[in-house]
């Protein structure tokens, strides 16, 4: 019972700290619940890919595929307060606008949005509503997605070292780090919307989306040397984007 009680009270750490969603206060609180909540960030994913998946079907039923590709997406940003979005845009500014690894975690620490961020923003959104309003299985991609990105962000934090100076970045993690058995559970909870997919688009849109993603980690490990809580953001939406392109070449 004391088990599914600390289950409990890590998904609702790994909920305040992905979404917006209102969620009852915890009794007690302790900072290292938050690396450790690093498990059900996919789960989490999952329910924000499934409340956009639900307005991009009410959407097509009423506008279309256009319109209701970008309220889909529209439903992500503020169920997450564009969470993940603001690390892309960040990471873009700091490794694209800075010439050391010091003045680039400084870029990243800025509130404003420079070119780098906005570009970046701008073709990662664009990218994704294209693809949504592409497929039949647009919904179904949402949802795969959603968790996927967030569970390959849940890898780098494990294969990687927080970056010298980190403290520019969101995630601030405890000394252990995320635990290999954390990441397995991640997985395990990722995996399972690619059975309502045909094996081949799934395939093709793990691949898709870990080649962005393998890109962007090994950018950030040359530039500033490893990762911060912006990089994993900028992983995470790569993923999805190469996710949806791999995925929806094939349906």
């Amino acid at each position: 019972m004391d088990w599914a009680r600390h289950q409990l009270r890590l998904l609702v750490c790994a909920i305040q700290f992905l979404t917006r969603v209102p969620m009852p206060s915890l009794k007690t609180f302790e900072p290292e619940w938050i690396t450790r909540s690093a498990r059900y960030f996919p789960l989490v994913g999952q329910g924000v890919g499934a409340i956009s998946a639900l307005v991009l079907l009410a959407g097509e039923r009423v506008w279309g595929g256009g319109v209701a590709a970008v309220l889909a997406i529209t439903t992500g940003l503020l169920v997450t307060g564009a969470f993940h979005e603001d690390g892309l845009a960040d990471t873009a500014d700091g490794l694209g606008g800075g010439q050391t690894p010091a003045r680039r975690l400084e870029i990243m620490k800025d509130s404003r949005v420079g070119t780098y961020g906005v570009c970046a923003l701008v073709l990662v959104l664009l990218l994704k509503a294209a693809v949504l309003a592409s497929t039949s299985m647009a919904a179904t991609l949402l949802l795969a997605a959603h968790g996927l990105g967030r569970a390959c962000a849940v890898v780098v934090m494990r294969v990687t070292p927080y970056a010298p100076s980190g403290e520019a970045g969101k995630w601030k993690p405890v000394p252990q780090g995320v635990r290999t058995g954390e990441v397995l559970v991640a997985l395990l909870i990722a995996v399972w919307p690619l059975v309502l997919l045909p094996p081949d688009a799934a395939l093709l849109g793990i691949a898709g989306g870990a080649v962005l993603a393998v890109a962007m980690t090994l950018l950030a490990r040359r530039l500033i040397g490893g990762h911060t809580g912006d990089v994993l953001g900028a992983v995470e939406q790569l993923f999805e984007v190469g996710f949806l392109l791999g995925a929806a070449a094939l349906l």
